[in-house]
Order: structure tokens, then C-alpha cells, then sequence
């Protein structure tokens, strides 16, 4: 069960097929939690692998809540919503399942982020992943 529940009452898999790219693609949740929790393990200072510890497991938490957004969109689509979506190419192979990939149907790839174990690099990689002022 989530902490802050999903509760989305109608399919909609036009915005799935968007949302879904903060699931698995380049800048999703999912890379954002292995950046975090691969770094973790080379960083020199304690309270800053304690704090990587915990950006990754919140991320994880956003990953969670993501995953059952995008179901809530498309759990109960018909076959004709699938078709008329372009949901399609999506539903071949993964049916209603959820499969990390970017809104261009990218598989994910931890090719999107880096751990270098240097901390001043892992460190700047991660303001520049999250979108901050370096």
C-alpha cells in the first residue's frame, strides 16, 4: 500500500504513454534511485552516503507511485482504446504489464546514469540529473 495513495478513476492512455518516461526513461525514478543507491557505496563521508541513502530510497518511493499511475491510466482499456492510443506497439509485448521504458517506447538503460566513485564527479552528476544550478 502506498503512503500517499493513487487514485485515478478513468484509463487514459495518452497520458500513460508520457508518464511513463519518468518510469523508466533517461530522467526517471528508476535511474534516479540506482544513481543514488550505486553512489552511496564509494562516498567518502558518512552523513553523505546516509543522505544518498535516503534521496534513493524516496526515489524508489516515486517509482512505486508512478507504476500505479500508469496502471490506474490503463487497467481497464479495451481493445479498441489499445488500438486507437497507440498503446499497441506497448501492449504486444508487455500486455497491460509495466515494462521501464521511455515515452519513445526506449527500453531503460543504466546507461542513463552514472557512479563514478569519485565524489566531487558522482556529486555534480547528481545536481545535474536532478536539474540544479552547478
Amino acid at each position: 500500500r502506498l503512503q500517499f495513495p493513487v487514485n485515478i478513476k478513468e484509463t487514459n492512455p495518452e497520458i500513460a504513454k508520457i508518464i511513463i518516461t519518468q518510469y523508466g526513461g533517461p530522467d526517471g525514478e528508476l535511474s534516479a534511485s540506482m544513481r543514488y543507491l550505486a553512489q552511496r557505496y564509494t562516498m567518502p563521508y558518512n552523513a553523505v552516503a546516509g543522505v544518498l541513502t535516503d534521496i534513493g530510497t524516496e526515489e524508489l518511493a516515486h517509482f512505486e507511485m508512478i507504476c500505479a499511475i500508469v496502471h490506474q491510466l490503463t487497467r481497464d482499456l479495451t481493445p479498441e482504446q489499445i488500438k486507437e492510443s497507440g498503446f499497441g506497439d506497448y501492449y504486444v509485448d508487455h500486455t497491460l504489464a509495466l515494462w521501464p521504458q521511455a515515452a519513445s517506447g526506449t527500453p531503460f538503460s543504466a546507461t542513463t546514469f552514472q557512479s563514478k566513485g569519485d565524489p566531487i564527479t558522482d556529486l555534480f552528476e547528481d545536481m545535474a540529473a536532478e536539474g540544479a544550478i552547478v
